[in-house]
């Protein structure tokens, strides 16, 4: 993967995340909503993949932070296809904006369900295809949102991990675990939860690729209109969470 684009793209999203106290709101919204979803039954690593700037910290202090590159802030680098973890050692793996990057993602929960412990879990959170998800992850953004693409579930033989392309598509984690035609696939994991979340709050500060459409002063405001438009979810959700968990007598 292309190093110099990667460290591109994370200092322009140090720039706005600076200058957007709004979008540091809703990103520790976001935080605090994984944080209540953590097992708390095992003593193994909580571990984010993906990182970024890094400032899942600010809400899950214990938290090791990766990526593919380093960064002064990042805590040891991995590669989600090949995790530097022993079998059964880390109680929660977090993946923020990682799974719609996966082109292989079976072969990467597979390596996810190695490192888990019992009762550990894996927590995405990615964006989410309704109504309004269509629009604001197609037309107003750059990354595709490949509804009709063909997931690859399986890395071909012969694939390396250390070969890891750009991928991106971003309709992904919608089609997967809310809809019943990858359900088998899953079947080493337990859906524990799933939120749709309308999360006009942070599309509204832009994130950190558009300008933002209200003042920071108004965010609480926004914040309510979060928690009305959440009664609709097919029409207004932009955002996804997934729980998953690996049951105690898992094996694979």
């Amino acid at each position: 993967m292309d190093t110099s684009r990667h460290n591109e793209e994370i200092a322009r999203n140090l720039d706005h995340w600076k200058k957007k106290p709004s979008l540091q709101k809703s990103y520790h919204a976001f935080h605090q909503l994984i944080a209540q979803h953590l097992s708390r039954t095992g003593h193994g690593y909580t571990v984010e993949l993906g990182s970024g700037i890094g400032n899942i910290k600010d809400t899950i202090p214990d938290c090791l932070r990766t990526d593919l590159f380093p960064n002064p802030w990042i805590d040891q680098v991995e590669n989600a296809y090949k995790l530097s973890f022993s079998d059964h050692s880390v109680s929660n793996l977090i993946m923020f904006d990682v799974f719609h990057h996966l082109r292989y993602p079976g072969t990467e929960l597979a390596e996810v369900f190695r490192v888990c412990a019992p009762g550990g879990r894996l927590i995405i959170f990615e964006p989410c295809v309704s109504l309004l998800g269509r629009l604001v992850y197609g037309p107003l953004h750059a990354e595709p949102l490949a509804l009709t693409e063909e997931i690859t579930w399986q890395a071909p033989d012969g694939w390396s991990a250390e070969n890891i392309d750009y991928y991106a598509a971003q309709g992904n984690a919608s089609r997967v675990f809310l809809g019943q035609k990858y359900s088998e696939l899953l079947q080493s994991w337990k859906i524990v939860h799933t939120q749709r979340l309308s999360a006009i709050s942070y599309v509204g500060t832009g994130g950190y690729s558009m300008p933002k459409l209200y003042p920071d002063f108004a965010y609480p405001l926004m914040r309510g209109i979060d928690r009305m438009l959440d009664l609709l979810p097919w029409l207004f959700a932009t955002r996804l969470l997934v729980v998953l968990e690996k049951s105690d007598h898992d094996e694979q």
